[in-house]
């Protein structure tokens, strides 16, 4: 076998080591598996330097009025969360839909995208219980959803995610190298669009629009897509309860005025609502991502 073929097989090797022990753990009782995952999460804060260093640089850009000792504290638990989520998800992933349902507690307007007669886009913010608001979509409305997605590195992980995410049978999901075109099909057949758009992904469709006083390249797409195909835009905000003692998803009313005719007015609306619902549970937005990696043209980096 080859170098490359070796490292290849090694890592998938690897990665369905780690995705047996996943499912393994999905067995335990939740407030277990939580403390196992708080473990895990104390575990990545103590040796992912990169990452603890991008959150506490995010958090110090975003939250100033907070001392240093809150700011690393505040990181610290956003670890604990994180390890939460990476392992819950194999529960998302194999748990029975009836073990589900009694974990996941849904509020607000759940089967909107059911009764509308004009397409839903869900907007899902990235908090570490994103994956949990993909599954209610599916658990407790009859909605088809679609979704574009990045692919994993890994095949054997990629697939994994895939058949995860999808395996209640009402998710289509895009790779994002498909383009917007398939997701815009599925839409006018009827489908409701998972957006998890709060992600720094350049500046091609995106404008520097403030996230919390810091400009931050902030995606126009949602705002024109639901413009050009007349959809009703609802936020959806997942929150993991303390304890193991599950989860929360909120189906909130859709938004009024939004979106509008100008895409940067909107896609600052959009910033600032995410702002509002991060001060209800700062520690569990996904503080690791380098938000503002972009920056505007004379601007030095931040990371």
């Amino acid at each position: 076998m080859s170098a490359p073929g070796f490292k290849q097989a090694a890592a998938n090797g690897a990665a369905r080591l780690a995705l047996g022990l996943v499912w393994l753990l999905h067995w335990l009782p939740l407030p277990v598996l939580a403390r196992v995952g708080q473990g895990l999460g104390l575990l990545l804060h103590s040796l992912g330097r990169a990452r603890r260093e991008v959150a506490r640089r995010n958090i110090a850009l975003c939250m100033p009025q907070l001392s240093v000792a809150e700011q690393h504290r505040l990181v610290r638990e956003h670890f604990m969360w994180t390890g939460r989520s990476l392992l819950e998800r194999g529960l998302l992933w194999h748990a029975s839909a009836e073990r589900l349902k009694r974990l996941i507690h849904v509020e607000g307007e759940v089967h909107l995208a059911e009764r509308s007669d004009r397409p839903v886009m869900w907007l899902v913010p990235h908090f570490v219980g994103l994956e949990v608001a993909g599954a209610a979509t599916q658990l407790f409305q009859s909605c088809m959803g679609c979704d574009i997605y990045t692919a994993q590195s890994n095949p054997v992980m990629d697939a994994a995610f895939h058949k995860g995410r999808a395996r209640f049978g009402l998710a289509l999901l895009f790779n994002r190298q498909q383009g917007a075109m398939p997701v815009v099909r599925a839409i006018k057949k009827g489908a409701a669009f998972f957006n998890a758009s709060d992600m720094d992904f350049g500046l091609r469709d995106a404008a520097f629009v403030p996230f919390y006083g810091q400009p931050a390249a902030t995606l126009l797409a949602p705002s024109r897509m639901a413009k050009s195909l007349g959809m009703l835009v609802q936020p959806l905000i997942a929150e993991m309860l303390p304890g193991g003692q599950g989860y929360r998803v909120k189906f909130m009313p859709a938004w009024e005025g939004w979106p509008s005719d100008d895409p940067e007015a909107d896609a600052a609306a959009m910033n600032r609502f995410i702002e509002q619902q991060i001060a209800t549970m700062p520690a569990q937005y996904f503080w690791v991502h380098k938000r503002f990696k972009t920056r505007p043209p004379g601007e030095p980096p931040v990371y």
